[in-house]
């Protein structure tokens, strides 16, 4: 996911991008080593779940999850 997730780093602080702080909500796929995939990042939990529900539909087997991300202002 491109420059949208990159941390500005001032001072020794890192700092997240506007486009980040307004979409916490995101679609993870969880794989069987702990890790997960970010599918999608959302503005609204509404958003997140429809996005959800369709890619359930297409693929039923995969371990989909809505999750909260929210970043931490310093």
């Amino acid at each position: 996911m491109g420059l949208a997730l990159t941390p500005i780093h001032i001072g020794g602080i890192s700092i997240m991008r506007q486009e980040k702080r307004l979409k916490p909500w995101t679609v993870v796929r969880l794989l069987p080593n702990l890790e997960k995939v970010v599918l999608g990042e959302f503005r609204s939990w509404s958003d997140a779940d429809g996005h959800l529900q369709l890619l359930k539909r297409n693929a039923p087997a995969d371990s989909l999850k809505v999750v909260f991300d929210p970043v931490t202002q310093a």
